[in-house]
């Protein structure tokens, strides 16, 4: 449990008089709220709220815990606002969730030039391609692809990540070359989990317009290698994030088809917790993640 989370979870439902009103206050879901409040009650062993219908409302030890809760939080921020006046070097430890292609492709070498300049920041990097609300579960920054839902928290938006309908050329001189959305039925199509929620894939036209067209799913996985590994071995077609099958394109391994086609392009954005002072460490790994994403081959 991240305590310094909980304890400020805590302090908003007390100040705002219930549950409910304290999850609408942080942007966060009322079981969140309720669960981080259990884990907290079991931490300090003891019961900190009464709920009734109608209200919550601090027990005795409860009060004293808001009071103490309150004081150590605004001496947290005032700490880090103290820290980011400085131009010393950070320290602590960065706490960064990411998915898994961006997080295993293109973080690492941005992290590694961030504690290059700060030795003393310790990095926790979590990868999961689930989204990640940072006030919720206590990370710095998260990074995240697609779309965001609402949340206490601000989204910097990077750029975007493009996707590739591919295969190997070895396959295509087997089995053909398919030059219509329509044709790709007849395909073995290899997939990440929750591309899509049935067998169509959604495409754009050349003039944007939108169409579907059939699959068969034969490949689908929650991480991209093994799917560019049967790529690369010919099992299929299929589709993957710009950044996983860049070498293979460039080496020739893998091609592009259906060239008049293509999928909607992913938003990436920076989140992080909305707050009156925004740590040394994440304005700092931010600031890197916006000069560096436009270097890297995303086009649209």
């Amino acid at each position: 449990m991240d305590l310094f989370s909980a304890m400020r979870i805590y302090t908003r439902v007390v100040e705002c008089g219930g549950l409910s009103a304290a999850a609408r206050d942080l942007g966060i879901g009322q079981p969140a709220v309720s669960e981080r409040i259990r884990q907290l009650e079991r931490h300090v062993g003891a019961r900190l709220l009464d709920r009734t219908t109608r209200s919550v409302q601090p027990t005795d030890a409860g009060v004293r815990f808001y009071q103490q809760a309150k004081a150590a939080l605004e001496a947290a921020e005032a700490a880090l606002a103290g820290v980011a006046a400085q131009d010393a070097g950070l320290s602590g430890t960065l706490r960064i969730a990411a998915p898994h292609g961006l997080g295993e492709l293109l973080l690492p070498p941005l992290l590694v030039a961030l504690q290059q300049q700060h030795p003393a920041l310790t990095v926790n990097l979590v990868l999961n391609d689930r989204f990640v609300d940072p006030v919720a579960e206590g990370v710095d920054l998260s990074l995240r692809v697609g779309a965001l839902g609402n949340g206490g928290f601000i989204a910097c938006p990077l750029g975007t990540v493009r996707r590739a309908i591919l295969a190997a050329p070895r396959y295509l001189a087997r089995h053909g070359t398919p030059t219509t959305p329509g044709e790709l039925v007849a395909h073995p199509f290899i997939r990440i989990a929750g591309l899509t929620s049935n067998e169509t894939l959604p495409l754009l036209d050349r003039h944007g317009a939108p169409c579907e067209a059939p699959i068969r799913t034969a490949w689908r996985c929650n991480h991209w290698r093994p799917l560019l590994e049967a790529l690369l071995a010919g099992a299929g077609i299929g589709v993957l994030q710009l950044p996983a099958c860049q070498t293979a394109l460039a080496d020739g391994q893998l091609r592009e088809i259906l060239p008049d086609y293509r999928l909607a392009p992913l938003p990436v954005h920076a989140i992080y917790p909305a707050g009156r002072h925004t740590p040394a460490k994440t304005r700092a790994l931010l600031a890197l993640l916006q000069e560096r994403w436009p270097q890297t081959p995303q086009p649209a």
